[in-house]
């Protein structure tokens, strides 16, 4: 699946959603949401986030920074 830049999608083999950065070799670079270290996926295995997973994924990333986890 060719995604474009900037979309958000599951990594279905970690569960992960991630921000689509780049198009490496055979790989998808991924970052998560809020930043941190990207990754590579397989393109057969991530899908489009649904507006859940994605409001799931900036709550979460909100509560993180309101107890100082992240900077």
């Amino acid at each position: 699946m060719q995604v474009p830049l900037g979309a958000y999608v599951i990594d279905t083999r970690t569960g992960r959603l991630g921000i689509v950065m780049g198009h490496e070799g055979p790989y998808v670079q991924l970052r998560p949401y809020g930043g941190g270290k990207e990754w590579d996926a397989d393109p057969e295995a991530v899908r489009h986030a649904t507006p859940a997973e994605r409001l799931r994924a900036a709550t979460a990333y909100a509560n993180a920074r309101s107890r100082g986890e992240v900077p």
